[in-house]
């Protein structure tokens, strides 16, 4: 691998070990200790013109490592770039045979007590919402781990450390978890190589809002004529499956998403096998998820992860977590996490040329064509003959253009954790601790309005290309050429496409 590259991955070794498949770095962790991360930005390139697309694409990821690594020292800030470092559950991936993942796996166990010492080393400025936010994320990574076992038991032990570490922090750091208007600014421009507005991406955020409450309105009104629309979202949220029926009614629409995506092929060469089962334990704290073979990796299956409710959790609780899977927002989510989205393009992941493109890839993108693949199904009429899917599009879709709203607002000192929240349940339709809870990630993911941002990039481009290409614009051309590309920072897709 070039050494550039190298000196990017050193610097993102959690991330490139899950989403590429680059498993030399198997059983390892990062020094995240103030002086190795000082030593791994100090091994990055000089900056310069880039010569091509490729090399501008790398310099972009160069550039976000020193702004957060560099600028922001995030890993002195931020619990969750540590976290990810501790995190075993990509060893779940069927990449490599059982016994040589157990073996990696033990290694990184094995290494706990280094890498929390490097955390605590570190973690000398986390704000108190934040150390808040991820307490229960960093004692879920104990899931599954045997105290009996010397190995697993020093780790817990380095664990438990860290989770005390943290709640001091949640009780004595900094109330105000914001990384400043200028922090935001540099963090989102330099990742994907755009010069970002806040003013107008925040305009952006409400001018997207009000389209989607118009698109929801619309719905709700075909659903249920007359009737008000907190009543009839109310009636979708409470039509669900039972928990032992979420994951078998998210096999059904897999199915019926790949055959749909084929049918209309919105993503050329669409080929592989995505599997649907239960979340692995330490990563319960999301709804759903897709783990994809990597690019490096042999062929595999991949998996779209459901987390059903935890049959201890008092039966109030298990009723709104399965509220997530109703089954008007659950085909949304599965095309987003299956076809034609995350599985979709992980499977073009692994034919892109390069080791940039395989390697490097930029969250707003991925996210953004995920959830651009649900408006995209709307367009083209999945389940036309059903106003439930595009209610349910509209439902996930206010989520995450609230989360872009409320992210520029933290972190910019405009909104309170408090006022984000009411956020989310005006806008989103979320309830008290669903809303806190989205309000709260900010605190530890500035950057998570990607969703929306990357998605209204992306139809932008759309726009450019068949205006450049006129009667040769063509939605499988525009989606093969784009996704060509790999996961680009959104601010060389155009030149990538030649637009």
């Amino acid at each position: 691998m070039d050494a550039r590259v190298r000196a990017v991955c050193d610097l993102k070794v959690a991330v490139v070990r899950e989403n590429a498949g680059l498993h030399e770095y198997d059983g390892a962790i990062q020094d995240l200790s103030p002086a190795g991360v000082r030593g791994a930005l100090a091994r990055l390139h000089s900056s310069g013109a880039a010569a091509d697309h490729d090399e501008a694409h790398l310099a972009a990821f160069e550039d976000a490592l020193r702004v957060g690594f560099g600028e922001l020292e995030e890993h002195r800030s931020n619990p969750l770039v540590h976290l990810d470092n501790l995190d075993l559950s990509v060893y779940d991936r069927e990449y490599a045979p059982v016994e040589q993942r157990a073996e990696a796996r033990r290694r990184q166990l094995a290494a706990w007590p280094e890498a929390v010492d490097m955390a605590l080393s570190s973690l000398d400025r986390v704000p108190a919402p934040t150390a808040a936010a991820l307490i229960d994320a960093v004692v879920g990574l104990a899931s599954g781990l045997d105290e009996a076992d010397p190995v697993a038991a020093a780790g817990l032990a380095a664990q438990r450390r860290l989770v005390a570490h943290l709640k001091r922090a949640a009780a004595e750091g900094d109330p105000d978890p914001a990384i400043g208007e200028a922090g935001l600014t540099h963090l989102l421009s330099s990742g994907e190589a755009i010069d970002v507005d806040l003013g107008r991406l925040s305009r952006q955020a409400d001018e997207e809002r009000n389209r989607l409450l118009a698109e929801l309105e619309d719905a709700c009104g075909r659903i249920a004529p007359g009737k008000p629309i907190g009543e009839v979202i109310g009636s979708l949220l409470a039509d669900h499956p039972d928990a032992g029926g979420v994951v078998d009614e998210a096999r059904g629409q897999v199915e019926e998403a790949i055959a749909f995506t084929h049918e209309r092929d919105l993503v050329p060469g669409l080929d592989g096998e995505c599997l649907v089962g239960p979340t692995p334990p330490a990563r319960r704290w999301a709804f759903a998820m897709m783990s994809w073979a990597g690019p490096y990796e042999p062929d595999a299956p991949s998996w779209y992860h459901i987390t059903p409710p935890e049959p201890t959790w008092p039966p109030a609780q298990q009723q709104e977590w399965l509220e997530a899977f109703n089954r008007t927002t659950l085909p949304a989510i599965t095309v987003h996490e299956v076809a034609p989205g995350h599985f979709a393009h992980g499977r073009v992941m692994r034919r892109v040329s390069g080791d940039v493109r395989k390697t490097l890839m930029s969250a707003s993108f991925i996210e953004g064509w995920a959830h651009y693949a649900e408006q995209l199904c709307v367009e083209e009429g999945f389940r036309a003959d059903d106003p439930r899917f595009q209610a349910g599009v509209a439902i996930e879709a206010l989520v995450r253009v609230t989360r872009l709203a409320v992210s520029i607002g933290v972190h910019s000192g405009e909104m309170t954790i408090d006022q984000g929240a009411r956020r989310f349940e005006e806008d989103a339709h979320l309830q008290g601790p669903a809303a806190r809870s989205e309000a709260a990630r900010a605190t530890f993911d500035p950057t998570y309005g990607r969703y929306t941002w990357g998605k209204i990039e992306i139809l932008k481009l759309r726009e450019q290309a068949r205006a450049a290409w006129g009667p040769d614009f063509s939605l499988p051309r525009f989606h093969k050429e784009l996704l060509d590309l790999g996961a680009p920072p959104l601010g060389l897709m155009a030149s990538g496409l030649g637009v």
